[in-house]
């Protein structure tokens, strides 16, 4: 996942909303959104390279319905090919039965070991933000307050301007009480940012410039799905996927 907004306790009766990109290689194998045939409580998209996901939500459970969603920081200096996949972190939580806090105070020790990520999980009761790379708040897992929050391959609302964008447009959306299909058309917003405004990452600026759209669109690698999720304080959550390979049909 490489772009997420979400509120948290902003609209009452629906603790969470969250609106998400996934960018990555079109070439990397996953499966759509959907009940997991190992665990149908399990409602996710998945990984088939590495096995975990980047964004899914639970029907049941001890703690009630949970969410869990995952991006990667981009920060090529400090990749590394021998770490574990993150991906694992929004799958281990989904599958198991500890709270929020407990989980999250169990992979902490170890976070180290996987490159950058930033992690928002939790369910009806409590929100937290966890990244590798942040504070020590951040490495202990932040509770949020309620509000709109943003990430992309930063930290947690860093300024970085499809964040900034998206967050403002998600606000607008969520006042209207906007039909779902207003925030799938938010999240396919292409338009590129201007070079004053671009993050530093590392990589190099004409990379920067096409990384900066809301939906992302370069030969092989692109934004392959959309995705909003309901978390319900009294019903099953939703999660509502659609499937974009622009590049990779016009390079067909």
């Amino acid at each position: 996942m490489c772009l997420i907004v979400f509120a948290w306790r902003v609209i009452p009766g629906v603790p969470v909303i969250a609106c998400a990109n996934r960018d990555e290689f079109y070439d990397r194998p996953a499966t759509p959104a959907g009940p997991w045939p190992d665990n149908p409580d399990i409602i996710a998209g998945r990984d088939l390279q590495g096995g975990g996901s980047w964004m899914g939500v639970t029907r049941h459970g001890p703690h009630g319905p949970r969410f869990a969603a995952l991006t990667n920081i981009r920060a090529p200096a400090e990749q590394r090919d021998d770490a574990p996949t993150r991906g694992a972190l929004v799958a281990d939580y989904l599958k198991g039965d500890l709270d929020a806090p407990a989980y999250l105070a169990r992979i902490a020790p170890g976070a180290g070991a996987y490159n950058g990520f930033n992690l928002v999980l939790g369910d009806r009761d409590g929100l937290y933000w966890f990244s590798n790379r942040g504070d020590a708040d951040a490495r202990n897992g932040k509770a949020l307050e309620p509000g709109i929050y943003g990430i992309s391959n930063g930290l947690l609302d860093a300024p970085w301007p499809k964040v900034l964008r998206t967050k403002a447009a998600f606000a607008s959306l969520l006042l209207q009480g906007a039909p779902e299909e207003a925030y799938f058309e938010m999240l396919a917003d292409t338009t590129r940012a201007p070079d004053l405004r671009l993050p530093d990452t590392g990589v190099p600026i004409e990379v920067e410039r096409q990384l900066s759209a809301v939906c992302i669109e370069i030969p092989g690698y692109g934004t392959r799905t959309s995705t909003v999720v309901k978390l319900y304080a009294d019903a099953e959550p939703e999660l509502h996927e659609r499937i974009l390979q622009p590049c990779a049909e016009k390079a067909a």
